[in-house]
């Protein structure tokens, strides 16, 4: 898999930092998982279903489909560093069961890492604020929101791009300027919609002053689990077992833990055509249970299994 190419106006102020390069660490053991006591395994993954996530108000969880699938691009990496991270986030992503894109594709999964990650998101943004802030109905989070990924001082920033569509025939489902889209199907249901809310772009932004103790396969697990999920930055995950604690405590995790792939795994295997926000979280954390629930279980009937 080979990263994908954006624009050049998008890339021109990040190509003008020199290109960095990361030695790959590989760690010797493996942390034990957080036990959250006291806490059912329902209570856990609600809680965390529900605080892990942050999409545009009045819009449920999106996620990246078959149209246009994924495509990465990194930028200020050196080569061989850069397409591991390229190859490792779609390769997650092959793993949801979403299409990667051809060598030279559109990157719509943005990587961009700096000395100067502050400067250069102000200057991205001034430089093309349509794009970050696309002028329809649920395409990203509030103007103060925004403000704050420019102002951001976190290792890694993120901004996620959505877009509602028909879950059928994935037309766009919201008025753009100068669009007018189709007729949308109803269902006729006060509990389902027809209109799901698909990723279109994410920009991950990576200070490179920032990083700590942290590895470079921690990094780029960090940064896949970011790219897949609109995550929120402000989030307290210190109680779960994720990834996005790894900044916080570099021994949490050295890659995307069990909880991690279950999360994913849920978030882009329920089905979500539930009309409420809350209603499609709550779904996403139904799965995580039953899958949780099950891999239990095959676990304890695999230690109960007699030896010949």
């Amino acid at each position: 898999m080979r990263s994908g190419l954006a624009t050049a106006s998008l890339f021109a102020l990040a190509l003008a930092a020199p290109s960095l390069s990361w030695a790959q660490e590989t760690p010797e053991s493996r942390v034990e998982d957080i036990v959250v006591l006291g806490t059912s395994l329902r209570e856990q993954v609600e809680t965390f279903s529900e605080t892990v996530v942050a999409p545009p108000r009045g819009h449920g969880p999106a996620r990246w489909s078959d149209r246009p699938g994924v495509c990465v691009g990194v930028v200020n990496l050196q080569r061989d560093a850069a397409q591991d991270m390229a190859d490792r986030v779609s390769e997650v992503a092959l793993g949801l069961g979403l299409p990667i894109g051809e060598p030279g594709c559109s990157a719509n999964v943005v990587i961009i890492a700096s000395n100067e990650a502050s400067a250069l998101t102000a200057a991205l943004v001034e430089q093309n604020p349509g794009a970050f802030r696309p002028n329809y109905w649920g395409a990203s989070r509030s103007r103060d929101h925004l403000g704050r990924f420019i102002a951001s001082d976190a290792p890694v920033r993120w901004w996620h791009i959505s877009m509602p569509v028909d879950s059928e025939t994935g037309d766009i489902a919201v008025r753009l300027p100068g669009y007018l889209p189709p007729t949308v199907r109803t269902l006729g249901s006060r509990i389902t919609t027809p209109i799901r809310n698909d990723l279109r772009r994410v920009y991950v932004i990576i200070d490179l002053n920032q990083l700590g103790g942290v590895t470079f396969p921690q990094l780029v697990d960090y940064v896949a689990m970011v790219a897949l999920v609109q995550a929120d930055p402000d989030a307290d995950l210190s109680a779960f077992p994720t990834i996005l604690n790894v900044f916080d405590n570099p021994n949490i995790a050295f890659g995307l833990t069990d909880w991690d792939q279950d999360y994913l795994g849920a978030l882009y295997g329920s089905k979500m055509d539930q009309r409420r926000p809350s209603a499609q979280i709550g779904a996403v954390a139904s799965q995580m249970f039953r899958d949780r629930r099950q891999a239990e279980a095959e676990a304890d009937a695999l230690v109960d299994t007699p030896v010949e």
